[in-house]
C-alpha cells in the first residue's frame, strides 16, 4: 500500500458537506480540518496495483465543493 496525504480546498462554505461525503465513502485512514490555504487534510492508503491518479480521480474528484487538491506522496520511513 502507498500512503498519500491529500489537502482539499474548498468553495467557501461547503467544508463540513465535503468533509461528510468524504467520510461516507470510507476510503480514507484519516481526515481532519486544518487551517492555511487547504481547508481539509486526508490521509489514505492506495494499493500497490492502482494508479495514484486514477485512485484519486475516481475516488475523491466527483465531490461537490472540492476546488483544488494537493497530493504528496510518502516513501519509505525512516
Amino acid at each position: 500500500m502507498t500512503c498519500l496525504f491529500v489537502q482539499i480546498q474548498c468553495r467557501p462554505g461547503t467544508t463540513y458537506k465535503v468533509a461528510d461525503e468524504i467520510a461516507l465513502r470510507e476510503f480514507h485512514s484519516e481526515l481532519y480540518s486544518t487551517s492555511g490555504q487547504y481547508e481539509l487534510l486526508m490521509k489514505l492508503y492506495v494499493p500497490e496495483d492502482e494508479d495514484v491518479g486514477k485512485y484519486i480521480n475516481a475516488k475523491l474528484m466527483d465531490i461537490d465543493g472540492i476546488e483544488r487538491t494537493f497530493t504528496t506522496l510518502t516513501f519509505k520511513a525512516f
